[in-house]
């Protein structure tokens, strides 16, 4: 702790006494001491608070702190939250205390906080010792338990439910839609007029169809395909019209920008807009009329684009594919006898492919992905895990949405108002972070690859012939994710330096607006210029902060999700060993993936000690025995043993089992 900068909030000083700050908006963490910091953007340090002062304050809640004192010699504060700005987290997981007079919910948080007092109106049936959801209604005095309600009970068979609901809670996502909301988005028609028809470019008689996976219920994206009188071909990348119906103001809006993104868990998804939006309205599902904003591109016979255009459309989606489908095309040449379109789709393929190379050619880094998938029984406990690679028809669509994302970045970034940049949310990479880039330079080298880090266009390239070199021996899974490791996050921002990962200059997200609330941004500022009335948003890179912070909270309650299914999948092995490959090292020891089911668990240091002592080796990312001599090191094919799985803690240790690998 101590030395965190980044925030949800700028850190601006609110009241100043001689020169000096006395007040600040961040972010408080509490630490499992139940000592506080809270992060103030631009500060060095974080503000010291003692759990007397946090005032009704929670962990990660946004916070006004006044400083109580700064210490001689450090020059770092101490503080107290004089107000909760805004809290993080409203819903709890736990356990319930009943007796006749009383009823009190102890929540289940490794971070310390108050127990939260139920009055018996509020039990909802909740009975002593049930494990529940709780919703925090009110805590107006830190001198008073704070309240709540039973939002619901669940018995020992719906753990993984509560399990699920409990890390988006803590992610501090709202686990329903507001009355208020639900009522608005069931009030949207989806009835098409002929007045808003006249406003759009009509694409309805165009060959057009969507590409997803099999169970996909939202369909925020179509292809059209057409061969022009001058026999060239126009691609057409339409994107559902969200911002159509979510109109800025609405309910809808304003829970949709809190939110700021979908969270895709294992078993279930928490949508950024009600169903009646993402699943209905906006869907571009087949044989249905549906509103959109698309990007164009012309294409002459090398492949090269000639002409864009971006705009307002309405289209009709001839049929829906599966990634399945299309790969059967691409592999085949033809498919099965009722696929149509098999000509039309490889020549997509091979203009999409054209573009990849042409990404990679200009400075983009190929890092292959790879996605594990849990199959699940009817209670959703994990039966089997399955790696997900991307394929040539996931490459088809996205490098077609990477195109359009581009061009319409590319489009915006020369706008201008009143002779300054129209404010507009790009999505930027920055390069890569130096100080983790220079262990990963000596590690790639002794295993043989050479290394060039002159400028970022030589980083680059050596990454990719570093993967290139790599791919299908022993080290290539441990090479991308340590070269992953090295790179900065991605983020949105009005202050635009380009994507480095992608290689382009100018990039935005224009392409998920059903998911992502950045592209609803996107939407109405592209349609402000087109109406030659460009938005002047001077919350915009607020906003954008929003957004970046609620995509960080996501992705981690997507990670503790799948720890939780890794856990109770492998609860069935304990006891037993399988073969796996060392994945990271630290100083108190080392974390193994096993080879079969890509479940990753600590073999602690203390476990090893029987063996020999082992130190941590930073720049060889290894332990090495001081007695013996004996390596782990990063990428090391070893036996381990499952000792433990604890739900819990969403934590898996394992044992090295010193059986030779098999």
């Amino acid at each position: 702790m101590g030395t965190k900068k980044k925030t949800t909030r700028k850190g601006k000083p609110t009241t100043k006494n001689t020169n000096i700050t006395t007040s600040y908006t961040g972010t408080l963490d509490i630490a499992k001491s139940g000592m506080g910091f809270v992060m103030v953007s631009g500060l060095e340090n974080d503000i010291l608070v003692f759990p007397t002062d946090f005032n009704t304050a929670l962990k990660g809640d946004q916070v006004q702190v006044k400083i109580t004192k700064i210490r001689q010699g450090t020059g770092k504060k101490e503080g107290k939250v004089i107000e909760v700005l805004k809290r993080k987290q409203v819903s709890f997981a736990g356990t319930m205390q009943v007796t006749n007079k009383h009823a009190f919910f102890i929540p289940n948080s490794i971070h310390p906080m108050p127990d939260i007092y139920i009055p018996i109106k509020y039990l909802n049936g909740a009975k002593d010792k049930d494990r529940v959801m709780v919703k925090l209604i009110s805590w107006d005095k830190a001198s008073r338990k704070p309240e709540g309600e039973v939002l619901n009970i669940f018995t020992p068979e719906q753990a993984n439910d509560l399990a699920m609901k409990s890390i988006v809670a803590e992610a501090g996502f709202s686990l329903e839609f507001s009355a208020e909301t639900l009522a608005f988005a069931r009030s949207l028609s989806d009835k098409i007029s002929e007045a808003e028809i006249a406003k759009r470019k009509d694409y309805r008689k165009v060959l057009t169809f969507t590409i997803d996976p099999l169970d996909a219920k939202d369909f925020d994206d179509a292809i059209s395909y057409q061969v022009l009188p001058n026999k060239n071909i126009e691609i057409g990348v339409h994107i559902a019209d969200v911002s159509h119906f979510v109109q800025p103001g609405t309910a809808v809006d304003h829970e949709a920008f809190e939110r700021a993104t979908s969270v895709y868990l294992p078993d279930r998804v928490y949508p950024m807009l009600p169903e009646r939006i993402s699943n209905e309205l906006c869907s571009l599902r087949p044989h249905e009329e549906k509103l959109t904003f698309s990007a164009t591109f012309e294409v002459d016979p090398t492949g090269a684009i000639v002409q864009t255009w971006f705009g307002k459309t309405i289209i009709y989606s001839d049929r829906r594919y599966t990634y399945e489908q299309v790969q059967e095309i691409i592999d085949t040449k033809t498919g099965d006898p009722s696929m149509d379109h098999v000509n039309e789709i490889l020549w997509l393929l091979d203009f999409t492919q054209k573009l990849r190379q042409q990404r990679f050619d200009h400075g983009a880094i190929n890092f292959s992905s790879q996605e594990v998938r849990f199959t699940l029984d009817e209670k959703g406990k994990p039966i089997g895990i399955t790696v997900k690679e991307s394929k040539e028809s996931h490459q088809l669509i996205e490098e077609l949405m990477l195109k359009a994302n581009q061009l319409i970045a590319e489009k915006m970034g020369k706008i201008k108002i009143k002779k300054e940049p129209l404010p507009f949310p790009f999505r930027i990479h920055d390069q890569p972070n130096e100080e983790k880039l220079a262990p990963f330079v000596v590690f790639a080298k002794k295993h043989g690859y050479t290394f060039s880090i002159d400028t970022p266009e030589h980083i680059a390239h050596s990454f990719n012939q570093l993967m290139q070199a790599a791919k299908g021996k022993p080290e290539q899974h441990v090479m991308e994710q340590l070269g992953i490791r090295t790179m900065a996050k991605a983020v949105y921002t009005s202050k635009n330096i380009g994507h480095y990962g992608l290689g382009f200059e100018n990039y935005c997200h224009f392409t998920s607006p059903i998911r992502r609330y950045p592209d609803i941004l996107v939407h109405r500022i592209v349609e402000s210029v087109i109406q030659g009335h460009p938005m002047n948003d001077e919350n915009l890179e607020e906003k954008c902060v929003q957004c970046s912070e609620r995509e960080r909270a996501a992705m981690e309650a997507e990670r503790a999700s799948n720890k939780y299914k890794q856990v109770e999948f492998m609860r069935s092995y304990v006891g037993q060993s399988f073969e796996g490959v060392i994945s990271g090292v630290s100083s108190f020891g080392f974390w193994v993936e096993t080879v079969a089911h890509k479940c990753e668990g600590l073999v602690s240091i203390t476990s090893l000690s029987k063996y020999d002592d082992f130190r941590h080796v930073e720049t060889d990312y290894a332990l090495v025995g001081l007695r013996s001599g004996r390596k782990f090191n990063m990428g090391d094919k070893i036996m381990i043993k499952v000792i433990a799985a604890n739900l819990d803690k969403r934590q898996l240790d394992y044992e090295w089992d010193m059986s030779p690998v098999v």
